[in-house]
């Protein structure tokens, strides 16, 4: 037996056991109804759960394959883990009932022997009607929240107004308006005329400028085939400057031949010029107006942990003019400011960057802002300042995964400059 298959036959396992777990809870609650409505439910449970379990097992253990273009299976996958993720937050309610259970047991069994002089056959204790409703409708409340996340959360584009208080930049920039957007992952959208609406929000804005931070896709270059008809409808007066974050790179996808990985890159970056964005690959652009200028500065990923050290900040700044007196950067990873931009660039003002997605859940609003990915990230979604230099981190305009958002909606961002 291979340690792929041993592998999963202890994931069914897992899986089969938090399913008959779960409906000893749940056939309790059924007990108030009909005999047929009990067998039917249970039908229905368990013909739901065995399907989805041989469905994993079939397709993403032995990898079957897909129809190229489809998401069928990227859905199903979605629609488990919100399943599973639902049934394993509510088991302790079950588990708290069964310890009960158990004591009770223990305590009527020693009663009755001790009453009795023996002890008796058996001493049941039903499982309380209580704790299996909890859990039972606590599990529906997860599901209806992701649910709600995907049909309402995915294009519920939120548009952040920051400015950027910059005691150096020249006058002639003061007011000047730059949208920022990130992560648009395109191989996971679904909406059409969801996206068409983002778009849409940032044109009437009317930005000066626009950033993209990176992740135009998830693993190939063809993902943004489909929408670069959408994305060209962007248009600035003093032009769209873009960069690469860590899926551009093709890297989370088994490659026929490094040749076919080179080409795929190749691919990707051509979107970018078609588009008329200015794809800054370790290099700068000059911004001017009125005789001033300021500096935008752009890398490919450089990511701590396990992503890719591919940009080269030295290479960028090179042969830019210590006279500029502004430097906006344009990194994807926002670790990257704290590993090298602070300690080693102190010529670098702004940093902008994506990367987190705010995980896609959390609250973030101006009681609370919480979210899992601060527990991976120290900066992960809007402005933070050390010293002189500034980092903003957009909470992404896509989304991987997860095809939806909860609490941490899509962002365009709008941020002004303004001298101090």
């Amino acid at each position: 037996m291979t340690a792929r298959l041993l592998t999963m036959l202890l994931v069914v396992a897992v899986l089969f056991f938090i399913d008959w777990y779960f409906f000893q809870g749940f056939k309790t609650t059924l007990k108030s109804y009909s005999a047929n409505a009990q067998k039917i439910s249970s039908y229905v449970y368990w013909g739901l759960s065995l399907s989805i379990i041989t469905f994993i097992f079939i397709v993403f253990v032995t990898g079957t394959p897909q129809p190229k273009g489809t998401t069928v299976s990227n859905w199903i996958f979605v629609f488990t883990v919100m399943l599973y993720i639902s049934k394993i937050l509510v088991l302790p309610f079950l588990l708290i009932d069964d310890i009960s259970r158990l004591f009770q047991w223990v305590f009527a069994f020693f009663q009755t022997k001790t009453t009795e002089g023996n002890a008796p056959d058996s001493v049941g204790i039903d499982r309380s009607q209580f704790f299996s409703k909890l859990a039972v409708y606590g599990a529906a409340v997860p599901v209806v929240g992701f649910t709600t996340g995907i049909a309402f959360g995915a294009h519920n584009y939120q548009v952040r107004k920051q400015k950027l208080v910059l005691p150096k930049l020249p006058k002639s920039f003061e007011g000047l308006k730059i949208v920022q957007i990130s992560d648009i992952h395109a191989g996971s959208f679904w909406n059409k005329s969801g996206v068409e609406r983002g778009i849409q929000k940032i044109m009437e804005l009317k930005p000066d400028v626009i950033f993209f931070t990176g992740d135009l896709v998830n693993n190939t270059a063809d993902e943004f085939n489909d929408w670069s008809a959408v994305f060209g409808k962007l248009k600035a007066p003093m032009g769209i400057y873009s960069i690469l974050g860590n899926h551009d790179y093709g890297d989370y996808k088994q490659w026929p031949s490094p040749e076919a990985k080179a080409k795929n890159l190749a691919d990707l970056r051509a979107h970018h010029y078609a588009l008329g964005w200015n794809l800054l690959d370790d290099t700068h652009k000059l911004l001017e107006k009125n005789g001033d200028n300021i500096a935008i500065i752009g890398i490919q990923n450089w990511g701590t942990g396990r992503f890719p050290k591919s940009g080269n900040l030295a290479k960028a700044l090179n042969g830019l003019p210590n006279e500029i007196p502004i430097k906006l950067l344009l990194s994807h990873d926002p670790s990257h400011w704290d590993a090298q931009v602070r300690p080693d660039f102190p010529q670098i003002d702004v940093q902008f960057s994506g990367h987190t997605h705010g995980m896609q859940f959390g609250v973030d609003n101006k009681v609370l802002k919480w979210s899992p990915v601060q527990y991976r990230y120290k900066q992960w979604g809007g402005l933070y300042q050390e010293g002189h230099q500034q980092l903003y981190v957009n909470r992404g305009f896509g989304f991987i995964g997860y095809p939806g958002r909860l609490g941490i909606w899509p962002e365009i961002t709008l941020l002004e400059l303004a001298r101090a």
